[in-house]
């Protein structure tokens, strides 16, 4: 098993959120900080980490490590 570190923030564009793409980091932390420099400039963002299973194509349900600002509803609730 790895631990993907991902960020994925979300622009507001209309009445509409629109996904940037995913972001990877190398830690917990810095995922943290990538989404604290990105949520000025975005309506909402999330940090988040998930195990992965390679061999096997299996993720695990992703545990939140950080939400700021507006995100779709029910995103990792």
């Amino acid at each position: 098993m790895a631990t993907m570190y991902l960020v994925q923030a979300f622009k507001q564009i209309g009445r509409k959120l629109v996904a940037d793409p995913v972001q990877t980091s190398k830690s917990a932390e810095k995922a943290v900080a990538a989404a604290e420099r990105l949520a000025p400039m975005r309506a909402g963002v999330i940090a988040f980490s998930q195990e992965v299973d390679i061999e096997t194509d299996t993720y695990d349900e992703p545990r939140v490590l950080l939400k700021l600002g507006t995100l779709p509803p029910g995103l990792m609730e």
